[in-house]
């Protein structure tokens, strides 16, 4: 017989041990089994919750995007002469207001979001119909671009193509370029908004969209064509309202040139 056959393994000698002194190993109680289960699904949890947060943030930015361009490419607006046309500071042509929510009437850029930002404008601000599939929403019954009053847009800030994710980097000055087109009414006209100011406030202060901002009741002057942007704030919150005016510089019709501001880069 040798050593092997008669020394107790390890394995043994603690059960020895343990059936010597009444220790049994530790079974698995319900309470136990209960907590293991919950942990588990909170991982499980965790994860989906992961992957939602990913599809949300990049997702549905690369879907919408690319329905936002075919929209400006369905406008047809063609190429114009690069060279600067005049600057129009007298009455400007407007467009009727289109009777259909997501009716797409016009672009809008801003050169400090970028030389390539371009976005479709679409009547209303429906979040399903409008906001997550066009992106820039016309507050329905507020002035269309280059009328009296306040031109007034909604955007997200992040998600659904974040077409003004860069809301809160405009300065006072900046320009807000918009184009209508119409090609069966053969209108093509831009807009050229400069930035007056910008605030924070909660969604329940709609004096910011009235006809002449922030004082409702008081009819507007010629003087008065106003565009505002408002999007959610702060970043993933619909708490407040981030809030920025611009007023009309000039119009010009596109057969006559490009608006300037196009190609300059801001400071």
């Amino acid at each position: 017989m040798t050593a092997h056959d008669t020394m107790p393994s390890r394995r043994s000698a603690r059960g020895d041990d343990d059936t010597r002194t009444g220790r049994r190993r530790p079974r698995q109680t319900v309470g136990g089994a209960l907590v293991s289960l919950v942990a588990e699904l909170l991982i499980i949890a965790g994860a989906g919750t992961g992957l939602y947060v990913l599809w949300t943030a990049w997702w549905t930015d690369v879907v919408a995007v690319n329905e936002q361009t075919a929209l400006v490419q369905d406008l047809e607006q063609t190429p114009v002469p690069t060279a600067a046309g005049t600057e129009h500071r007298d009455a400007a042509p407007v467009l009727p207001e289109p009777p259909d929510v997501t009716s797409v009437f016009g672009t809008m850029q801003i050169p400090r979001f970028g030389a390539d930002y371009v976005r479709p404008i679409g009547e209303g601000t429906d979040r399903e119909k409008v906001l997550n599939t066009i992106g820039l929403g016309h507050y329905q019954d507020t002035a269309m671009p280059g009328a009296e009053g306040n031109f007034a847009v909604a955007g997200h800030r992040v998600t659904y193509g974040k077409p003004l994710n860069q809301i809160a980097d405009l300065k006072d000055g900046d320009s807000v370029v918009v184009r209508v087109t119409d090609k069966a009414k053969g209108f093509d006209v831009w807009y050229v908004y400069k930035v007056t100011d910008s605030q924070i406030v909660t969604p329940d202060k709609i004096e910011t969209i009235a006809p002449v901002p922030n004082q409702p009741g008081v009819a507007p002057s010629a003087e008065d064509r106003w565009l505002t942007l408002t999007a959610c704030h702060p970043m993933w919150s619909a708490k407040e309202r981030y809030v920025t005016h611009a007023k009309l510089d000039y119009w010009m019709p596109a057969s006559e040139g490009t608006p300037k501001e196009l190609s300059e880069t801001p400071q």
